[in-house]
């Protein structure tokens, strides 16, 4: 038996790419303010 639950871990969707992404351990602190899925997507985000 697996000790992790990804499966229950929060998501959101990129606003760039409309893509949904999970929860990371690096947005522990942050995540209320995480909008984007990677660094590719707020290099891209529209102004």
């Amino acid at each position: 038996m697996s000790k992790h639950k990804k499966q229950q871990l929060p998501t959101k969707t990129c606003l760039v790419c409309k893509l949904p992404f999970s929860w990371r351990k690096k947005w522990e602190k942050n995540w209320e303010n995480v909008k984007y899925c990677s660094e590719r997507c707020r290099r891209h985000k529209t102004t």
